[in-house]
């Protein structure tokens, strides 16, 4: 996904929300200039693009989004062993475990998309994440034996996990693992962070999952564009005014191994990867922690059964599938009405 990207060799199908309208947009100061920060956090890298006016400090915003990140890997990281997460994730059997702010609202959030997806989506996968080298333990060789996989599934289940107020009980042995949803979860609190900062024009980014807000100083929205990697495939450009998108699929992330394609996203109620993975799976959704989150369960779910459930919901959605060596697209009624809203 990039900014304003030129693809022109592609058909590209536009999506424009139907509340954003640059002639009537009150914008930033026309005087203003797009500032671009970026840096790294959660094993991945973050950016900012940002309308800013000579007086606004660009090292004090830098300063504040670091300081909103590093919040939050002190709370979410499964990679630094220091983190509420972690701290939870080795307690023991039957203790309370204090349940800090942002920890509570990407569980809770987890675990409604869960109960909705019958697990499609599992905060408690961290076993399995971490047996297929996706966790911190690092890469394996070659696949886990259906011994190890049975033996880490054992220890999985969203239903397990108990909550009282800013409590949440460790019942033995549960890893959770929010990098299906953490990253869009802090893309909301940076663009949170930026319009409390008087700096409400402004796209973020990291890890590829994006929230856009408000106009560039010229009126122009903040378009991204959205490619499923397949080149006779039409790019979707959005224009992103009080929207995140998120995309998952392997396209994006896999490993091979003796010939066979291994999907970085793992279906948590079999315990292995998705043996027929979409190529990217898209939700555009006002939050970008549902967008995330939901990206990731409709990849497992798989289009068959996602669709009708995004339907359900209202969720904006794009699957873009393999059909030999060409793709193609199936989308809910929700994404083909922001589509449409381009013709009217």
């Amino acid at each position: 996904m990039d900014d304003g990207a030129l693809f022109a060799d592609r058909p590209i199908e536009l999506l424009i929300p139907a509340q954003f309208s640059a002639a009537t947009h009150a914008g930033p100061d026309r005087t203003a200039q797009v500032v671009a920060l970026s840096g790294t956090t959660m094993g991945t890298t973050w950016s900012i693009r940002c309308a800013m006016r000579a007086a606004d400090r660009q090292d004090a915003v830098g300063v504040g989004i670091e300081a909103v990140l590093a919040a939050l890997v002190a709370q979410l990281s499964h990679w630094e062993p220091s983190s509420a997460l972690c701290r939870y994730n080795a307690a023991a059997a039957g203790t309370w475990q204090p349940l800090p702010g942002d920890f509570a609202d990407v569980l809770d959030a987890a675990l409604r998309i869960a109960k909705a997806t019958d697990g499609a989506l599992d905060p408690s996968a961290g076993p399995l994440v971490d047996l297929w080298g996706f966790g911190p333990p690092g890469p394996r060789a070659q696949p886990p034996s259906n011994a190890e996989i049975e033996a880490a599934r054992s220890r999985v289940g969203w239903q397990r996990l108990r909550r009282d107020r800013d409590r949440l009980q460790q019942p033995g042995g549960i890893a959770l693992d929010f990098s299906a949803i953490a990253k869009g979860h802090a893309v909301d609190c940076v663009a949170l962070w930026l319009h409390s900062a008087g700096l409400p024009h402004h796209l973020v980014e990291i890890g590829g999952e994006l929230r856009g807000q408000g106009v560039k100083p010229d009126g122009a929205p903040w378009w991204v564009d959205i490619d499923g990697r397949a080149a006779n495939e039409a790019l979707a450009r959005i224009a992103l005014d009080g929207l995140s998108v998120a995309t998952s699929g392997d396209a994006y992330r896999h490993y091979e191994h003796a010939g066979q394609r291994y999907a970085h996203t793992l279906d948590p109620r079999s315990g292995k990867p998705l043996a027929d993975a979409p190529a990217a799976v898209t939700v555009i959704h006002p939050l970008c922690r549902e967008a995330d989150g939901w990206s990731t369960a409709l990849s497992v779910l798989g289009p068959d059964a996602g669709l009708p459930l995004a339907d359900q919901l209202g969720l904006a959605v794009r699957y873009v599938l393999r059909d030999g060596e060409r793709s193609r697209t199936r989308c809910s009624r929700a994404w083909a009405a922001l589509a449409d809203q381009e013709n009217t």
